[in-house]
């Protein structure tokens, strides 16, 4: 009889598979998009090559609300850098020049707003194919030698063949999917700045060497120390590691070796933050295995704010914005200023419970439960300093001397949205620093 994991496991496998009727759609379009691309780059004597990325390539597809499709254009390195964005958006503007449109997409996908160019260490492009359905365009330098590679995305093709290479099991495949989507729901999915979690690719990795789900996620709950995973053994141990990999790449709790590229950490965007959430809820699900676990929690702020009235705290509901391009670029803004609010809030509050979501665009939603404080202690000059001792004792009437110093105690009498308010006039030019372009109360 089987377990009751490996009947949840067979369950969320069942739901997370994509229904024939969408990978149909995609391979139709995708094979035809393929051939025009191909026959424009030749046309424009281009010296590039076509492949398919990401998870599509991989066999590593799990269903969603929308699939993105990661194609990229391979460039002889010839080819300057700077370069390759601007041939890529000459091939696709020179795709269908008669407005032709493409048999299986529903409509011209080069009709206004179907296509954006997304900004970055180097710009790529965004197609929109259907509402559920987009195509991201990336060009990358043809390497042979990963040392060669002038961008990440450079070793793109070096990561699908090792995959395809490596795990041909579907057994493996479908635990890589199971990983995904526990990640996914747990919300430590993804190398972006504003997640800091694990990439597709470091699942991919991790999967593959523990040999399935479940040990990947009973491995990762024990992790204590700064782990070293090399699963090619380009090493000796790890003290060789500490010495021949960048240290700026060293920071994440998890050092995992890319099989393709030894100097490089493909968990360096892991942050012992996310580490330690990822940890709770692995824990959490090996002692009770739940199916919720691959499912992605709504926060009932309703409940939230019912529950903080019963306790006799105050609830606060923000939203910002910013003018940043979304994406990584926006979400890092975005969390950055939640965390600096954040610490400005425990100044003067007790933070009982907090929230951040970041919609993809260019704002986010910020929740904060908080009790205040009955007052606070303020630092005030060392005492040698007479003049500055003399302003302090005037602005603040209860003062006391300690250690050489004075400090003031003073008691706290407004509540969050007033705080919220004066905040934001104080910190008007900081705020627009920090490349935010709104902060309002919603509640």
């Amino acid at each position: 009889m089987k377990t009751k994991v490996n009947q949840i496991l067979e369950q969320v496998l069942e739901k997370i598979e994509p229904p024939k009727k969408d990978i149909t759609i995609i391979k139709n379009s995708l094979e035809e998009f393929l051939e025009k691309v191909g026959k424009k780059i030749k046309v424009l004597k281009i010296n590039a090559e076509v492949f398919v990325g990401g998870s599509f390539a991989k066999n590593t597809v799990i269903k969603k609300d929308y699939y993105d499709l990661d194609i990229f254009i391979r460039f002889d390195k010839k080819y300057k850098d700077e370069e390759i964005s601007k041939l890529t958006g000459k091939i696709l503007k020179e795709l269908d020049t008669q407005g032709r449109t493409l048999k299986n997409i529903e409509n011209n996908i080069f009709t206004k707003g179907n296509v954006s160019v997304v900004h970055g260490s180097r710009d790529y492009f965004r197609i929109k194919i259907s509402p559920s359905f987009f195509i991201e365009v990336i060009p990358v330098i043809k390497v042979r030698n990963p040392k060669e590679s002038e961008n990440i995305t450079d070793l793109s093709y070096s990561h699908v063949k090792y995959i395809k290479k490596k795990i041909k099991s579907e057994k493996i495949l479908d635990e890589i999917k199971l990983a995904k989507v526990f990640c996914y729901a747990n919300h430590c999915y993804g190398a972006e700045s504003y997640i800091n979690g694990f990439s597709g690719y470091a699942l991919e990795l991790l999967v593959y060497y523990y040999k399935g789900f479940l040990k990947f996620i009973k491995a990762i709950s024990k992790i204590k120390d700064k782990e070293v995973i090399d699963i090619e053994k380009h090493y000796k141990n790890k003290q060789t590691v500490l010495m021949d990999v960048n240290s700026s790449k060293l920071k994440s709790p998890i050092i995992l070796i890319d099989p393709t590229y030894k100097q490089r950490n493909a968990l360096a965007a892991l942050s012992e933050e996310t580490l330690e959430k990822f940890q709770k809820v692995c824990k959490k699900f090996l002692k009770n295995p739940s199916i919720k676990a691959f499912e992605i929690e709504k926060i009932d702020l309703e409940k939230i704010k019912k529950q903080a009235e019963k306790n006799k705290f105050e609830f606060i509901l923000l939203e910002t914005k910013t003018n940043k391009q979304k994406g990584d670029v926006a979400g890092s803004k975005l969390l950055k200023f939640y965390k600096h609010l954040e610490s400005e809030i425990e100044k003067f509050f007790e933070i009982k419970n907090k929230g951040f979501n970041y919609n993809g665009k260019k704002s986010a939603r910020y929740f904060f439960v908080i009790k205040t404080k009955k007052e606070i202690l303020i630092e005030g000059p060392i005492i040698k300093d007479k003049k500055n001792i003399k302003m302090f004792k005037k602005k603040h009437k209860h003062t006391f001397e300690k250690k050489s110093r004075i400090y003031a105690r003073e008691k706290i009498n407004f509540n969050i949205k007033k705080f919220i308010d004066k905040w934001k006039i104080k910190n008007k030019r900081k705020i627009k620093e920090m490349s935010i372009r709104g902060l309002n109360i919603k509640v």
